[in-house]
Formats: structure tokens, sequence, C-alpha cells
């Protein structure tokens, strides 16, 4: 595809990065040359230095033939008139926008056809809260996703030695839960991706991927480690929009407490939180964290806009005896090396924005994606469409499917019903399946074959 992205900053980067490994034709334009300087050293991509909203600068970026248009800068209002330039001017395919003040996001009918032509909306502290908040609603994941809209969640999980199903095979472990049905989709040791077969047994330390019902995750949780007691006590570090938009999710049903630095910001903090109490000081304070007895606290999660500070403050929390921390990292550089350490969690905005981009850059009717395994894997929803004499798949078994190494189909959600295929199962047209792809390099393999042909109608 040919791609412009409007802005450089850390979600412009790392969308460059992800998009230029899959082989887009990408051009980034940016005001500072320094930026695009640092992307050029490291991609072979075009950068522009100018306006990102100014239609001679979308000339100059090949705004008149790109298939896309993602307006990721730091201010909502130029993404905005740039998508409106874009549609106005250019007639572009698909524009998408970062947009992050709440002013904006409610009110939609603002981002139509007939107003503001976004076609997709992109907030990445609306989608890492949701991502943060899973992950405490959940005690004992690693990651959980969302697919077939809300209905199924894939988690991830560490095998524990204490957990009833570390030892066993991977083909034995339904039937040990079966009020709980589920199905592992991956399993990784370490860095490596283990294959899945008959003999492939859970070992103590390994991370398992598995599907299930959302009603149905917590219970097969419990079957791979001790289980977990439902978290009650949280502290959020910073009150910036993902910490405010988190304690606004949370208060109601957690005892909460959230720790600002900025007096002014905690007064407004105070006011539009009903039950959390609100700490003014610094997070790494070890005397305040003390006070505020640290060790009686289920989660600290570390959510301002300094990642230093983020990793400091987490790991000042877990050696005063947090029971898990939770960590927001921009820095990829810096995720491998806080994640398993005294930072249980590791939370990174660009991989979790990227997901959601990528649904809007697939090919095929891909309905949801998730970058997993710091970009390494991912997880898909895709939606099945044509007949037998159009498809490469509606009409067959799972097992006359011409399915690439390492990609599993997880789940199939066909109507109301969620099945866990076997291999004589058939494809039927409307089908949503969830696949794992442990190596994201299959995914032209995956697209090329759910496109139905050309006499498709």
């Amino acid at each position: 595809m040919k791609i412009i992205i409007l802005g450089a900053g850390q979600v412009g980067s790392d969308v460059a990065f992800e998009l230029a490994a899959e082989s887009n034709d990408l051009t980034v334009v940016d005001r500072k040359p320094d930026l695009l300087r640092k992307l050029q050293e490291k991609l072979d991509i075009r950068t522009i230095a100018g306006n990102a909203s100014s239609p001679a600068t979308l000339i100059d970026a090949g705004i008149e033939d790109a298939d896309l248009l993602l307006a990721v800068t730091s201010s909502d209002e130029t993404n905005m008139i740039a998508c409106q330039v874009a549609h106005s001017l250019f007639s572009t395919n698909k524009c998408l926008a970062r947009i992050r003040s709440a002013d904006y996001l409610d009110h939609p009918a603002l981002f139509s056809p007939g107003a503001v032509p976004v076609d997709y909306i992109i907030s990445p502290e609306q989608l890492v809260t949701r991502h943060i908040q899973y992950l405490i609603e959940e005690p004992g994941v690693l990651q959980v996703l969302d697919f077939v809209g809300g209905k199924a969640r894939m988690a991830a999980v560490e095998a524990k030695p204490a957990g009833h199903m570390v030892g066993l095979r991977v083909k034995d472990l339904p039937a040990r839960l079966p009020e709980h049905p589920f199905r592992v989709v991956a399993l990784f040791r370490g860095e490596n991706s283990i294959p899945l077969n008959e003999q492939t047994t859970i070992e103590p330390g390994d991370e398992v991927f598995f599907i299930a019902a959302c009603e149905d995750v917590a219970g097969v949780l419990a079957g791979f480690r001790q289980t977990d007691k439902r978290y009650r006590r949280i502290i959020i570090a910073g009150g910036g929009n993902i910490g405010e938009k988190l304690a606004l999710s949370l208060e109601h049903q957690y005892a909460l407490k959230l720790i600002e630095v900025d007096e002014a910001h905690g007064l407004h903090l105070a006011q539009t939180l009903r039950k959390a109490i609100i700490l003014l000081g610094d997070a790494a304070d070890a005397d305040l964290l003390k006070q505020e007895n640290i060790e009686n606290t289920d989660v600290f999660c570390a959510v301002t806009n300094d990642d230093e500070a983020n990793i400091l403050s987490s790991m000042l929390a877990k050696r005063l005896g947090a029971r898990k921390t939770i960590c927001l990292i921009n820095r990829s550089s810096y995720v491998d090396i806080a994640q398993g350490s005294a930072i249980d969690i590791a939370v990174s905005p660009a991989q979790v924005t990227i997901g959601a981009l990528l649904a809007h850059i697939r090919r095929g009717d891909v309905l949801a994606v998730h970058s997993l395994r710091r970009g390494a894997a991912e997880a898909i929803e895709i939606k099945v469409h044509g007949d037998r004499n159009t498809s490469r798949v509606v009409g067959k078994s799972i097992k006359q499917l011409s399915i690439p190494g390492g990609v599993n189909i997880g789940l199939i959600a066909r109507r109301d019903q969620l099945l866990f295929p076997h291999e004589d199962m058939l494809i039927e047209s409307g089908d949503h399946l969830v696949l794992f792809l442990s190596d994201k390099r299959s995914i032209k393999d995956v697209e090329r074959l759910f496109q139905v042909g050309v006499t498709f109608v």
C-alpha cells in the first residue's frame, strides 16, 4: 500500500517501523527535520519536512494516489484538517486520525463524511487505558485481548509449578476443565515459539496463549497458576490523560489512590473523581509509598509521561511489597529490559496502538489485529466471504486448508456460537476466524488464503 504518515513522533515512528517491515510504500511528514533524519537513517522511506495539513506538503508527499493517510501528529486540529484536505481536494480512499482531546471524542457526530471526514479515530490513551483495565480485571494474566465484539478473549499466562495444568500435554488440557471450554493457540518457552502437536507439554515458566469465552477466562487462568485473589487496592502513579481515564474506570470497583505531583492538576482530579483518594507528591518517594501502605497494595500502576519515573517508581513499589506492578513504557528499547524484573507487566502504547491501526491496513475483511511479543507475533480476527467458487476456504475442512506453519485457528464465531475448531470442521461464509500467527511474516500468506476471487460480488 502507498501510505502517508503525518507526524514522526513516538507513535508515527513506531508505526513507520512496523509498516516499512511489510514492504509498504511509506512517506513520513513532520515539521522537524531532525526526527525525519533519524528515521531515514534506519528505514528506506521518503520523508517530507513541512506543515502536515498544507495541501502543498501533502502533494509533495504523494497524496494524489495514496491508499491511506495516517495523521498522528501531536495536534488534534492538524490531524483533523489534514484529513479534511485529503478528502476534499484529493478524494483519499481512507483517512485515520489520532485524536486525544475528550472535547472532540465526546462528539462522534463531528467525525463523519458530512463533517470532518475521518474514517477511523485513533486514541492511544483510550486504547492503553482499556488494555490496563483488562489486566487489572483478570488477575494473573500477562496480556488479554478482545475478539468477536467482546464475546471472546485471548489471554497470555505464565504457567506456574503449582498450576494443575502444568506437566500435561496440550491435547489433554480441555478435558481437565470441561466447565471452562478453551483452546491453546500458542506456547512460548523463553523467546522460542514451541510447535503445538499431540506431544507438546506445558512446562513451568512457559508463556501460554489461549482463547475462551469472556466468562471462562478466569477459570482457565486458575488452571495454569495458583488462583490469584481478585485485586482490591490499586495505586496509580500519574494523573495525566491515561491516569485520569484509568481512575475514572476503576474507582467504583476498587479502593483506589492516585499520586499526582502537580498541585493544580491534583485539585482538578479531586474535583473530577468521586471515590478515589488523590495524593500530592512524587510516586518515587519511598516515605510516601510506605505511608500509603504500599505493602498491602495489590497493583501499583505507573502511567506518568516519563519512562524513567515509571520504571523507578515501579521497581521501588515492588521492593516495598506491592503485589503486582504495571508500568507504562514508551521507548521500545526499555520494554525488554524492564519486563520480568521488578516490573511484572510493561505496557507499550505503541504496540497497543499499532494493533488497532493494522486492522485498517490488512487486506481482506480483517476486523481486529493485536500485535504481540514486541511485534514478532500477531493475533487477528478475519471474516470469511465468498462461496465454493470464489473462496479458497469456504466449504473446506480445517485439515484441507493451506495454513502456513506457526498459524493456528483458535476460534470460529458462527452466528451466535463460539466454536473451537477440529480438523473436520467445515468453514462457512460469514464465519469469523480468530488466528494466532507465531511469526507475523506469515500474514501475507494468510491474507491470500482468505481473499475472494475477482468474480465475487
